[in-house]
């Protein structure tokens, strides 16, 4: 991918922009159905550059809109949410759900006009306890929701996280599908000869620099990334980039890892990560090592600011560039933690926001670790551009194509090409209950 247009196209995702053109034809997870309450307090809502007020009626249906009344341009966010519909305080218009005008009380009813007046509205529905959103033009026939599997969880079978981060959607989408740099970022001071047989990061420890594969999917892009472990033995990590925000690490052992990260832009530097894992009694890297402790760094949960009612004040953690993202200098230099900063995300985040809002692709030089990185830049530009041109964006009319995407890690004898080993595990793959069958023959096919 060359600098210039072409990352002017990538990252810019406000109206009009190739990609947010492109991104608003899928369903978007926005928020946890749980910050909005029946009549409750309005709530900001920043989407892809648009600045929108979310509310829950009185019924219990849930209005997305742009946040300024279509009739003087204040602000619905100060709005009286009651009786089925948000008011605006400045003169008493009332809208529903739709974007509806259905109170003009400041006209003489001789003259009322509210037929001729409606807010930009977008449909927005709650599934799994999560609100999602679809911003495109096809408002009276959406498309189908999206079916990427950790979705398809009830709300009490999966864990669910959110954290903000102050950098573009794409250089903070591309630390999940850079598998190299955990064994430096996250386990640099890790001793090989203190990791249990069996460990989470046995492999990652011992060798810290494998071999990829690469491909293009239905859904976006695949990689499987591959170290000799024994005689005749290759360990595998899969992770996947899925349209038009999505990606699926190897946090887990492949046949039970259900899970997946939404990398939702906010505007062009700022992004929600929104990850959603089930819930199961797989090791994690903060599992004990041979000494009893857990690894060094890896906190179970970073600590949040306080929750504000600006457009940037959901789920953003303490640690961000104004103090260094928390970086413990001691712990760095003594080897308990290689980047010195605790808890695995935030070490994510301190590199990616580090990098800037926008990360200048001018300066970068790629090296063979970034081969899924490369791939996938060009992928999603492809495919938006296409979009642009007149094509259908991937999987919108067929969401079952993101059923065949699983990530993980496992082990496999070296005979196996690399494709037969991802759908020989496929047909061992445990699956969400409401998950539809997929053929495993069909996960890594073009």
């Amino acid at each position: 991918m060359k600098a210039g247009k072409d990352s002017e196209e990538l990252t810019r995702v406000g109206p009009g922009t190739v990609m947010g053109n492109f991104m608003r034809q899928y369903w978007i997870p926005a928020a946890k159905s749980s910050e909005l309450g029946v009549d409750g307090t309005p709530m900001r809502l920043l989407l892809l550059g648009e600045k929108l007020v979310a509310f829950r009626d009185s019924s219990g249906r849930v209005g997305v809109m742009d946040h300024q009344c279509p009739h003087r341009c204040a602000s619905l966010v100060l709005g009286r949410n009651e009786e089925d519909g948000i008011r605006c305080i400045y003169h008493g218009w009332k809208f529903d759900v739709d974007g509806n005008c259905v109170d003009m009380p400041s006209v003489p009813p001789s003259q009322d006009f509210k037929e001729k007046v409606k807010a930009r509205a977008y449909k927005a529905v709650d599934r799994n306890g999560i609100l999602w959103v679809y911003m495109g033009e096809h408002q009276d026939a959406p498309p189908p929701m999206p079916m990427v599997e950790a979705t398809l969880l009830e709300e009490h079978e999966v864990d669910l996280f959110f954290m903000q981060r102050a950098c573009n959607w794409m250089q903070a989408l591309e630390g999940d599908i850079d598998t190299s740099h955990f064994g430096f970022l996250h386990v640099g001071h890790l001793d090989p000869d203190n990791v249990p047989e069996g460990h989470p990061l046995q492999h990652t420890a011992s060798e810290r620099a494998p071999e990829y594969h690469v491909q293009d999917t239905p859904w976006g892009t695949t990689y499987g990334a591959y170290r000799t472990v024994r005689p005749e033995t290759i360990y595998w990590r899969f992770a996947n980039y899925m349209f038009p925000f999505w990606t699926q690490t190897p946090q887990g052992e492949f046949p039970r890892n259900i899970q997946a990260r939404a990398w939702v832009p906010l505007d062009d530097e700022h992004v929600m990560m929104i990850f959603w894992r089930q819930r199961s009694d797989m090791p994690g890297s903060g599992a004990p090592l041979k000494d009893g402790k857990p690894l060094g760094g890896s906190k179970p949960k970073p600590d949040f600011l306080p929750v504000s009612t600006e457009w940037l004040g959901r789920y953003r953690i303490k640690a961000n560039e104004s103090n260094d993202w928390l970086i413990d200098r001691e712990a760095q230099r003594t080897g308990r933690i290689y980047s010195g900063i605790d808890h695995i995300g935030s070490q994510d985040q301190a590199v990616t926001e580090s990098m800037g809002a926008i990360t200048d692709h001018s300066k970068e030089h790629l090296g063979p670790g970034d081969l899924m990185i490369a791939r996938t830049r060009r992928r999603a530009l492809q495919a938006a551009r296409a979009f642009r041109d007149g094509a259908p964006a991937p999987g919108i009319d067929t969401p079952e194509v993101f059923m065949a995407a699983r990530s993980g890690y496992f082990e496999m004898h070296q005979s196996v090409d690399w494709q037969k080993a991802y759908a020989d595990m496929m047909r061992t793959a445990q699956r969400a209950p409401k998950a539809p069958k997929v053929p495993a023959e069909s996960a890594m096919a073009k």
